[in-house]
């Protein structure tokens, strides 16, 4: 086992740091340069025109390891199917955005649709192929409570929810990718500790080309990973929770993100019903940098968040 996690960590972080130098410069010969929206942060001005997309070395770093360092059991191909079905809805957004330049992307109910039909996928593959029940696990009571069909609409809520939270961390240099980094290790115990180890190097591999992508992601970042990336990597750690039956687990784990998209929930809700804003700005880490803290602080900060949240998280498993 160990040495099939260190030829998972190693294809997947090297993939991604021998692709990078010569990505990169192609990414801006094709001019695939982020559009930074004017009601942002005025700092992030500069940042305008850094190429974006940068998502396919992270992807396919964590594919190529997957595929060569992890059994190709069912359940490890049913999380690349899901990492990569949002890697293809990631992909059409930003190429509609950055190549076609329609700023809004894909459309919510396209994006929706999508995301439904990878979730009725993983639904019945799940159930009926790996066998797992409409149970769900609430850590720290450790006790099972059966949904029945309400568990159907979780695991799209899961989807859906996971992805688009990871999204809209991915607002400042290297926050989304090291707080990937972070569940991505903290889940690879995860899945050891709840008996699957063929995903604990699905999660290897994550946290590895993670890890890799901040050589060129860290603040001045010289690549964003974009929608390619984030949908990607949202939807392969719903696919983790999903698939290791530790559902509940991803609120704990992922704590960062779920702050990042609870703000942004609240300050639409505040701002449609009383006109005032709750924040700032945000996603949250917005509203920090108004606050006077600067970008690498912030990351900082929300890093060691999440650090301790799988900590918290990782103490709520028990032990096998």
């Amino acid at each position: 086992m160990l040495q099939q996690v260190i030829i998972a960590a190693v294809v997947a972080a090297g993939f991604v740091l021998l692709t990078g130098p010569f990505f990169i410069p192609e990414l801006h010969k094709l001019k695939f340069g982020q559009s930074i929206r004017e009601e942002g942060p005025k700092s992030h001005q500069a940042k305008s025109g850094t190429p974006t997309m940068g998502g396919i070395m992270i992807i396919g770093g964590i594919t190529l390891a997957t595929l060569v360092a992890a059994p190709w059991s069912t359940e490890v191909l049913l999380a690349l199917f899901i990492m990569l079905g949002h890697f293809v809805l990631g992909f059409l957004d930003d190429y509609i955005k950055v190549v076609k330049k329609r700023n809004l992307g894909l459309k919510a109910r396209q994006k929706l649709a999508g995301q439904i039909l990878i979730a009725v996928v993983t639904m019945y593959i799940g159930t009926q192929v790996l066998g797992i029940d409409t149970g769900i696990w609430i850590p720290g009571a450790n006790i099972d409570i059966d949904l029945g069909w309400l568990y159907y609409p979780l695991v799209l809520f899961v989807l859906v929810g996971t992805s688009n939270a990871v999204n809209l961390t991915d607002g400042l240099d290297g926050l989304a990718s090291g707080e990937m980094a972070i569940a991505g290790s903290a889940f690879a115990v995860v899945s050891v500790l709840s008996g699957h180890p063929d995903l604990a190097l699905f999660c290897v591999a994550i946290a590895a080309a993670c890890l890799g992508f901040l050589r060129f992601n860290a603040h001045p970042a010289k690549v964003f990973m974009g929608d390619t990336g984030s949908l990607a990597l949202g939807g392969a750690l719903a696919a983790v929770g999903i698939l290791t039956h530790t559902e509940l687990l991803l609120i704990v784990i992922g704590f960062v993100f779920v702050c990042e998209a609870l703000s942004v929930i609240i300050q639409v809700i505040s701002f449609q019903t009383t006109g005032k804003r709750v924040f700032r700005m945000s996603p949250i880490h917005h509203h920090f940098e108004l606050g006077g803290w600067s970008e690498w602080k912030v990351v900082t900060v929300f890093w060691l968040v999440g650090l301790l949240a799988s900590v918290i998280g990782l103490s709520l498993v028990p032990q096998p």
